[in-house]
């Protein structure tokens, strides 16, 4: 479950911060409270997650100054002033040097609780964004994002690594669902372009016309610059490559080689139609898919993936179980199998789907993993399936898995899982080394 956003509540008055606190903590809200701006400054750093409700006048360093360290310590921190009444005009100057809003006393505790969600609702969304675009210049932070011990997971980080160093111009394929824009974030977090700049645009969004000064230019908006110019020096991932039109790839063709080499601006093109019969070279002209195609990384689907398979579905129902706040379903050794056999036409979209789903009904104590994926194959209609496997790779893939959740759930304690799964000591050891499975993992 969401944790509950903070608020530090500044004021020299006890009664006054005593009340707000009191009150924005029966509004869901983790209050914490400071006698003077100096008090709160020592608990308030750059990346504060919450809010700030002060008093505008206070002894010692005022609401004012206050502010204004704040603001050069984080621009984003939302900052409520309290303002007392004929200070409107000192407000109207705190919102000019960055606070979020103002409230005049007296005021109404309700208006007080509204205001703090907003703000509170904009920090979240401040340093969720801040997380993303250091994750996304964090290489060895997205790599883990592939997750997989399969020989085809294996290859694809190899191939991440390699091209993402080579710089040039990629091509990605592969079935819908297989994570080809992760890949692509990838490809710019290890490469030489990290923590510059990086944008993901589709090709399908806009009309040809609208497409063309988007990506070129000229742009109507006099504030707004084309996406070539707004990336230049980084990298720019073009998504539904297929679909431009072919005086677009021409146009995209001559921006490619009039870079020439070392490309100042790095294009990943991702391809998602997979009509029957069609392929990249059919869709693009022959002269921009070679000059794509020198880098091409094709993901494999999740049904040639194996284990991966129950390794990701085990991370995904911990993930949504902590989210809603209940306990993730357990796998049996059939439900493991029909997860492993099942033909994944949707790929890990379609495995997060059911984990969330799988997830939602163990919180409502019905339904089944099995009903669940007979649901979404009759939803599909007739795909194709895998291949049938030796009962000893589903009993492996299953025991690798029970091994693997218990040494999670107890947090790596040798005991609590010879207890649970009823093993001696020297049996456990040789079946996670078998396994690969490392006690410090889990601790």
């Amino acid at each position: 479950m969401a944790r509950a956003m903070k608020v530090a509540i500044v004021d020299d008055e006890q009664d006054m911060r005593q009340s707000i606190s009191q009150w924005l903590a029966l509004s869901g809200f983790d209050t914490e409270t400071y006698a003077s701006a100096e008090e709160a400054l020592k608990g308030i750093g750059a990346e504060y997650p919450g809010v700030i409700v002060s008093d505008i006048k206070m002894p010692g360093m005022d609401g004012m100054a206050f502010l204004k360290r704040l603001m050069s310590l984080d621009s984003g921190l939302p900052v409520i002033m309290i303002t007392g009444h004929g200070d409107v005009p000192m407000a109207v100057e705190a919102m000019r040097v960055g606070a979020y809003d103002f409230l005049e006393k007296p005021f109404n505790p309700d208006k007080m609780t509204e205001l703090a969600k907003r703000a509170s609702q904009a920090r979240r969304m401040t340093l969720d964004n801040r997380a993303l675009r250091r994750e996304l210049s964090d290489g060895s932070t997205i790599m883990k994002k592939l997750i997989g011990a399969s020989a085809a997971m294996e290859r694809l980080r190899e191939d991440i690594l390699d091209l993402g160093q080579a710089d040039g111009h990629v091509l990605i394929d592969g079935e819908t669902g297989t994570g080809k824009t992760l890949v692509a974030h990838a490809l710019h977090a290890v490469g030489p372009r990290a923590g510059k700049k990086f944008a993901v645009f589709s090709c399908t969004a806009l009309s040809d016309e609208m497409l063309s000064a988007r990506l070129f230019g000229p742009m109507e908006s006099g504030g707004q610059i084309p996406l070539v110019e707004e990336v230049r020096g980084g990298t720019l991932v073009l998504e539904d490559i297929e679909s431009l039109s072919q005086p677009l790839q021409a146009r995209l063709l001559t921006f490619i080689n009039d870079q020439g080499s070392p490309a100042e601006t790095r294009i990943i093109a991702i391809c998602n139609d997979h009509e029957q019969g069609r392929t990249m070279e059919d869709a693009l002209r022959p002269d921009l898919f070679y000059r794509l195609a020198a880098l091409k990384i094709v993901l494999p689907p999740l049904r040639s993936r194996g284990e991966d398979i129950l390794t990701l579905f085990t991370r995904l129902t911990e993930q949504f179980s902590d989210e809603y706040g209940c306990e993730a379903p357990q796998v049996t050794a059939q439900e493991a199998a029909q997860l492993l056999q099942a033909p994944w036409p949707g790929n890990v979209r379609q495995l997060i789907n059911v984990a969330e789903r799988a997830v939602l009904q163990n919180r409502r104590g019905s339904g089944s993993i099995a009903s669940l994926l007979m649901a979404e194959n009759e939803e599909a209609g007739p795909q194709m399936t895998t291949e049938g496997k030796p009962l000893k790779e589903y009993v492996e893939s299953f025991e690798k898995m029970l091994i693997d959740n218990t040494m999670r759930r107890h947090k790596g304690s040798i005991t609590a899982v010879m207890d649970e799964l009823c093993l001696p000591r020297r049996t456990l050891n040789e079946k996670m080394a078998k396994y690969a499975l490392q006690r410090s993992d889990y601790l």
